[in-house]
Parts: C-alpha cells; sequence; structure tokens
C-alpha cells in the first residue's frame, strides 16, 4: 500500500502528498522591503516616486519584469543595454540589503515545519523566481532543509508557467500530482495549478482565487 499523508501535515484531507515546495519571498522570509528599497532608490534616480501601491504589481514577477512596470510607471524608455545597467544597479543594492539577514527574519513557523517535514520524510525543494535564493538560504541558516533549489538562475519562464515548480518535482524525484506547492503570490498559484499541483495559499482567497488550502503563515501548519 502507497504510503499516505493526511490533514496532520498539509491540511488537504487524506491526499497522497510525498514533495513539498516553497516559494521563497513571502513564504519563508519577508525581503519584498528590500526589494522596494532598491527600486524605489532606482526610481529616485529617475527621477519619479515610486510608491508601495506602484510595489504591489511587482509581486510574485520576474526582475525583468519587474524593471519594465517600474519605466512604465515612471514614463521613462531605456534602450536593452540601460536595462541591464539599471536592473544590475538595482540588484546590488538588493544584495547589499540581504547581507542583514539573519534567522531571526525567518517568517513565524518556518523552521519547524521545515523539520517537521523531513522528519516525516517529506522531499522538499525551493521553487523562487529570486536568483539570490542561495545567499538568503545561506543567511537564514536553513540551506541544508532543502532536497532541492530551483531559482531565477534555473529556469528561463516566469511564473504562472509552471516552469519552476515542474522542475522542482523532477528534482526531489517526486510526480507533479504528488506536490504541494506554498505560495504568497497569485502567479505562483496559477503556475502550481498549471503544473497540476496543489496549492497552498499564504493569504487570503480573495487576492489569491484558486487555492487549495489558505493559511496566515506556516506556522498554521503546525
Amino acid at each position: 500500500m502507497e504510503k499516505s499523508f493526511n490533514s496532520d501535515l498539509f491540511g488537504l484531507g487524506n491526499k497522497k502528498i510525498d514533495g513539498a515546495i516553497f516559494d521563497l519571498d513571502g513564504v519563508i522570509v519577508d525581503t519584498a522591503k528590500y526589494h522596494y528599497l532598491a527600486w524605489k532608490r532606482l526610481a529616485a534616480e529617475l527621477g519619479f516616486y515610486f510608491s508601495e501601491d506602484h510595489n504591489e504589481r511587482l509581486k510574485g514577477v520576474s526582475r525583468t519584469r519587474s524593471l519594465e512596470i517600474l519605466l512604465e510607471v515612471g514614463g521613462v524608455i531605456m534602450t536593452d543595454d540601460q536595462k541591464n545597467e539599471a536592473a544590475t544597479r538595482k540588484n546590488s543594492w538588493y544584495v547589499e540589503y540581504l547581507y542583514t539577514l539573519d534567522e531571526k527574519a525567518l517568517l513565524p513557523g518556518t523552521k519547524e515545519y521545515l523539520l517537521r517535514l523531513r522528519g516525516s520524510g517529506i522531499k522538499i525543494a525551493l521553487g523562487s523566481a529570486s536568483k539570490n535564493s542561495p545567499l538568503i538560504l545561506e543567511r537564514l541558516k536553513i540551506t541544508d532543509m532543502f532536497d532541492a533549489v530551483i531559482d531565477g538562475n534555473s529556469v528561463s519562464k516566469a511564473k504562472p508557467d509552471p516552469e519552476v515548480f515542474l522542475k522542482g518535482a523532477e528534482s526531489i524525484g517526486v510526480k507533479p500530482e504528488h506536490c504541494a506547492v506554498f505560495e504568497d503570490a497569485l502567479a505562483g498559484i496559477e503556475a502550481a495549478r498549471a503544473g497540476g499541483m496543489y496549492a497552498i495559499a499564504v493569504g487570503k482567497a480573495e487576492q489569491l482565487p484558486g487555492a487549495d488550502r489558505y493559511i496566515v503563515s506556516l506556522a498554521d501548519m503546525l
């Protein structure tokens, strides 16, 4: 008989789930404030104000698309070379902020839940658009809790394309239909569903429709 993991671990009823795939920003750690500070700094250099409301449009999308949205907000036109330089400059500021991270930055319940999954034999992967995932995991001291890390350095298609999650499932040797994805962005929920996986949303149903379960943080999984 196949091993089945029930609501004790995922709260999804008596589903067979052998793998968990986690988004990074907003699920494991909140680095959104650092992204915002860096984008806001870039906008200021370009001569316009980038508000927190504007920043909401960047949630869950790639760095390239984020820059395009910022330039749309400011009405700024750049060549491809200028875009590359601007994105590199923004990222260097963001990385500076990341070096202030430590274990205290983990969102509630994260370490405890990861340890519980590992103790139950669940395979764990990271599925994030962030190209800085290795540094962030290192700063948080949780690198060894992941069996695989699939991030912006490993994929060519951004969420809602399911590539990052499908690669995550493949990397841990688990079929997509036996994986649960933890996400806080609509594009991520859509990517999980497109990949045939269960979606657990960190957020509210009105902002993240289509998920199989809703939680405030990973502390709700304990």
